[in-house]
């Protein structure tokens, strides 16, 4: 398929994971891909992956918790490709530890890279979207929409994600611009393999956030990104798309 022909997308955390595949999937339908990721020689590799395929990919490097970076992240899309369509909001960070052990550093590093780099993406790409029609993908979590034992933070900004995607949606409804979140369940990615829990943690609290199927695979939510962001999801608007395997059924 070539969905994506002619058009440019900034993917976030194609480092790895989630945003690795992403890159991947929309470069071999046709994208210009700008990744994006704080770890170099990840990215090098995701760039590498890409070449292979027969794409390419532009990289950057930088700390996209910050409202310099990301304005800095959208010029440089628009001076490489000359506009932007799709904005995949993907780089995130996770942990689990006990609310009264948070450390203020960590709970920052959390707001800034899962929470506030989206808004600031979303705030300084809007204006190129608009002219193009083009539209935002923002990755929450299962995690965004039930309460979970040991990761108060992560649930606070995956939830403030949803809100974020509905209010956004709103806020353009009248405008071409279409802006989705898609959350998913646990994925088998880097992240999740090196999820650190503590030693006491109680498991029958946690239990029910592992659901009754396996972890899906990063290229699942690849997938469901490339029909949202790709014009056949242009009547798909303010969803929060849940591919979590059934976690958050019932």
């Amino acid at each position: 398929m070539a969905r994506f022909d002619g058009k440019v997308a900034l993917v976030t955390g194609a480092g790895s994971g989630i945003g690795r595949a992403v890159a991947l999937r929309l470069s071999g339908e046709g994208a210009q891909v700008l990744g994006h990721d704080l770890n170099g020689e990840a990215l090098a590799e995701t760039a590498k992956l890409v070449a292979d395929a027969g794409a390419t990919m532009e990289t950057r490097i930088g700390d996209i918790s910050g409202r310099d970076e990301c304005r800095a992240t959208v010029a440089a899309v628009v001076d490489s490709y000359g506009k932007l369509d799709v904005l995949g909001n993907i780089a995130g960070i996770a942990r689990a530890e006990h609310f009264t052990d948070v450390e203020e550093s960590a709970y920052r590093q959390m707001v800034g890279v899962n929470m506030d780099a989206s808004f600031f993406l979303a705030q300084a790409a809007i204006p190129r979207l608009l002219e193009t029609e083009g539209n935002i993908v923002n990755i929450a979590s299962n995690a965004g929409l039930m309460g979970q034992a040991y990761t108060v933070a992560y649930c606070m900004t995956k939830g403030a994600i949803v809100q974020f995607t509905k209010a956004l949606a709103m806020e353009y409804v009248k405008t071409p611009l279409r802006v989705n979140a898609i959350a998913p369940g646990g994925v088998d990615t880097s992240l999740s393999r090196n999820f650190q829990i503590p030693e006491d943690l109680d498991f029958e609290l946690m239990a029910r956030y592992t659901g009754f199927r396996s972890m899906g695979s990063a290229d699942d939510i690849a997938a469901m990104f490339a029909l949202v962001a790709s014009d056949e999801g242009r009547s798909i608007h303010g969803a929060i798309l849940s591919v979590d395997r059934g976690i958050t059924a019932g």
